[in-house]
């Protein structure tokens, strides 16, 4: 059987991801933003909790990860760049570093930029990467830790990452991104018609994530700072991607 992939909402704006595999009865959670929510999924489909993977230390990211903790034991995994800041761990890891769930592999990239130390988790056995705060739906993190350099090379690992990838995000945002991207990408036909579908979502109260990696590709404007429309937009033909990259960064920031 596939991996299934849940989205639970948590707190105002944030998602944290259930990964569970019904041969193995196995299930691992993405982040814990707060423990009510998650908890009251898994009583509703009579999981438990076997492993936590932890993106960063904020406190957004993890606050509930005590209290879902304390009615059993499971594996929590976080980068070892972080440790410093994150809930005790069980398994530290770094870029390149492979894990079992399930009997599926995953694998950990360094996507520092938002942080240092911040990782996101790949599955490819389940077509997914769990970016939180990196590469969001239509946008990226702001940068709190990290530089534009950084950020840029972390977007351009998950941007290689097959297109029918699903990118797991962390946060309902996708709507004022959208609003913003268009300002920088005004031509994109593919981002135009993804904002209206965006809002159409919105109210009706469903999630804007997780979303496709090629629907990102299309229309992100974070992972196309090399897109000669929004180079020529911005004033940058012929920039150096990373620049490009930095001055939408700023853009968003001002927004």
């Amino acid at each position: 059987m596939p991996l299934e992939i849940v989205t639970v909402p948590c707190l105002s704006d944030n998602y944290a991801f259930l990964v569970h595999d019904s041969d193995s009865g196995k299930t691992a959670l993405v982040d814990a933003p707060e423990a009510a929510p998650i908890r009251a999924e898994l009583d509703r489909r009579g999981w438990s909790l076997d492993q936590v993977w932890l993106t960063h230390h904020h406190w957004d990211h993890v606050d509930g990860l005590e209290a879902l903790l304390s009615s059993g034991g499971a594996t929590v995994i976080g980068a070892e760049a972080d440790a410093h800041r994150l809930p005790p761990l069980d398994l530290a890891v770094s870029e390149g570093d492979r894990f079992e769930f399930a009997g599926a592999t995953v694998e950990v990239i360094d996507v520092s930029g938002h942080t240092v130390g911040h990782i996101a988790f790949h599955l490819p056995a389940a077509k997914a990467v769990f970016t939180a705060d990196s590469l969001m739906a239509l946008g990226c993190g702001r940068l709190f830790e990290g530089t534009p350099d950084q950020m840029w090379a972390s977007l351009s690992k998950l941007a290689a990452l097959p297109d029918d990838t699903l990118v797991c995000s962390g946060h309902e945002y996708t709507q004022s991104n959208a609003r913003f991207a268009l300002t920088v990408d005004p031509g994109n036909a593919a981002l135009k018609t993804r904002a209206d579908e965006i809002d159409q979502a919105r109210a009706r109260g469903r999630p804007t994530v997780p979303s496709l990696l090629s629907l990102e590709k299309a229309t992100n404007p974070f992972l196309r700072a090399a897109d000669p429309g929004i180079q020529s937009h911005l004033g940058m033909q012929g920039a150096d991607p990373a620049n490009v990259f930095a001055e939408i960064r700023a853009r968003k920031d001002r927004f």
